[in-house]
């Protein structure tokens, strides 16, 4: 069932990215060059429109190894990720103990989490930890079936905990990021408790 629901928005979004398969490698490597320039300052939400379209650019990019083309220049401030070669903009995910800060070109860990700045970490782990039991009612029933369905008040609870959680990061760590990269993005939804982004206000 949740199959057949996403296939829709999974079409949608591949006709958003048609835009950058029609781009050619020079005008793809410049628009994405300039719109890290817009981006660089501030730190994003995930569903930010301006994000999307630059994650939908980022993967075609990395289809076609635009950045290892070296075609356009990125702003200075943006250090090279490990992981694929691109422009480090690094994504904060409630997975950030286990995976680290995401790179938004390949989808790889671009920076693991004992590698993220010190100043970071605590505060990081912190937030990871607190989120982690909240997230994990949603799928208590998976791992437990015998226990049964899980009460919706419980669910309810769990959700405006998310969301709690969720507009803190965004809120009292994000910001904190800008002191060592140009810009980062953090998940501002969770799907599995259905917390959208329209449910974080900041």
């Amino acid at each position: 069932m949740a199959n057949e629901s996403e296939a829709p928005l999974d079409r949608l979004w591949t006709e958003y990215e048609q835009v950058f398969h029609d781009f050619d490698d020079l005008t793809l490597a410049r628009w994405m060059s300039q719109t890290l320039g817009q981006l660089q300052g501030r730190v994003w939400r995930l569903s930010h429109p301006l994000l999307g379209a630059y994650r939908l650019a980022a993967q075609t990019g990395h289809d076609r190894q635009i950045w290892l083309k070296r075609m356009a220049t990125p702003p200075s401030d943006y250090t090279i990720a490990t992981c694929c070669r691109a422009p480090l903009l690094p994504l904060v995910t409630r997975d950030v103990l286990e995976s680290g800060l995401l790179c938004q070109h390949c989808g790889a860990t671009a920076v693991p989490f004992d590698e993220i700045p010190a100043e970071l970490r605590p505060r990081l782990q912190d937030w990871a930890e607190c989120y982690a039991p909240i997230h994990a009612v949603v799928h208590r029933e998976e791992t437990h079936r015998s226990a049964g369905a899980i009460p919706e008040r419980e669910l309810e609870e769990a959700a405006h905990g998310a969301e709690q959680l969720l507009a803190r990061v965004g809120r009292e760590i994000m910001p904190l990021f800008l002191d060592f990269y140009p810009a980062a993005v953090w998940e501002d939804q969770d799907e599995c408790l259905e917390v959208r982004p329209e449910d974080i206000p900041l």
